[in-house]
């Protein structure tokens, strides 16, 4: 055989390999639930479960955060991007039911994702790179922890915004406890205690996203970005405040708060969440009797812990606050009420949870000190 033959097939060998490799990536990637690519000056995140609405699973951080710290120190890496795939959300939550089962039989699990994704929420908050969220449809729980702590979260008139967690006996974590208590007044912990829902540019109006721009420009904002030549942050932000200039949808109608923030400054000022319900209830407005009767299906632990999450927040830098989260997360499952709200709201949906205690004033001060408690050795480390 030839010397030209067996190079031939070392060649075509070696290519084949190659393929294998490089498509056994691919689809590690695709198993995975993330797309990860370096396009222009930019990585680029796509997040890809659409049919579970991109939430947010272990193996997705597990292939983040690596990368995410590679193209931080890469020279070749000037902006990250990171968007959902499927058009109707770009992360609706974290895989709330795995971490269910996880914590019914003490699986590492339930310890080992919050772990792991408040470590990836914090590496977004550091991130020295511009990151630019591009948050077009449902944003909610883990979804928000992956693109409100980044330097640009770009809204369009198909975000859907929550932090719905008191509804299944949690608390607004992935860093809740540092950015909603920093939003103006009083509307974070409104936000956080009711899971009201906030969509197209009042989610940049209430201060969540930095920029507003329709979602049929968002491929071109995307192939400006990824064209840019070793962008500075401010070069980011000149392209982003271009496109949403050029955004005129909604603009002409009212924060959908606009008429309520001073009431729920005035309302939401208290030394406790039983104190709100009774300012909520002496009030009698329309807006206020919607409020109680919201706050009303909410787990009691839920609310308490994050009235008291809000308030140690506020003067937190984002570390403290996640490693204050992750206690509270521990303690939640530990406990019941995360269980039966998962129960209530995801898998049976009968949307009515049997809370335990049942009512704010059995949620003793200690129960609550006692989520805030120190796990030693397995506290959050940065």
């Amino acid at each position: 055989m030839s010397l030209t033959v067996l190079t031939s097939a070392y060649r075509l060998r070696t290519l084949c390999r190659l393929q294998r490799i490089q498509g056994h990536m691919m689809s590690s990637q695709v198993d995975s639930g993330v797309l990860l690519e370096k396009v222009g000056c930019a990585g680029v995140i796509t997040l890809n479960r659409p049919k579970a609405l991109n939430a947010l699973n272990m193996p997705m951080v597990q292939h983040i955060y690596p990368q995410l710290k590679k193209w931080e120190s890469d020279d070749e890496t000037d902006i990250v991007i990171i968007r959902g795939a499927g058009g109707k959300a770009f992360c609706a939550g974290g895989d709330i039911r795995a971490v269910t089962e996880a914590g019914k039989v003490g699986a590492p699990l339930a310890e080992d994702f919050f772990r792991e994704e408040y470590t990836l929420n914090n590496a977004i908050g550091t991130c020295r790179k511009p990151y630019i969220a591009l948050i077009g449809g449902i944003t909610m729980g883990g979804g928000v922890g992956l693109s409100v702590h980044g330097r640009f979260r770009v809204a369009t008139e198909k975000t859907l915004f929550a932090m719905p967690e008191t509804a299944i006996g949690l608390f607004p974590d992935v860093g809740g406890g540092y950015f909603l208590p920093r939003l103006q007044g009083q509307l974070g912990l409104f936000l956080a205690l009711t899971g009201f829902r906030l969509k197209g540019r009042d989610v940049q109006r209430a201060g969540v996203a930095t920029h507003f721009v329709e979602s049929e420009k968002i491929p071109e904002l995307e192939k400006e970005l990824v064209d840019l030549k070793s962008p500075s942050a401010e070069d980011v932000s000149r392209v982003l405040d271009s496109y949403q200039n050029q955004s005129a949808l909604g603009a002409d109608k009212p924060f959908v708060l606009e008429q309520h923030m001073s009431d729920i400054d005035r309302l939401f000022s208290s030394s406790s969440v039983e104190g709100i319900v009774q300012n909520l209830k002496a009030d009698g407005s329309e807006f206020a009797n919607t409020q109680a009767k919201t706050l009303s299906r909410m787990s009691p632990t839920s609310l308490k812990i994050t009235y008291r999450q809000l308030q140690a927040g506020a003067a937190l830098s984002l570390q403290d606050v996640l490693v204050m989260e992750y206690r509270l997360s521990q303690a939640c499952m530990r406990g019941c009420d995360f269980y039966e709200g998962v129960r209530s709201v995801l898998i049976d949906k009968d949307q009515n949870p049997k809370w335990n205690p049942s009512t704010l004033e059995e949620v003793s001060e200690e129960s609550v000190e006692q989520c805030f408690s120190s796990l030693g050795e397995k506290d959050l480390k940065f």
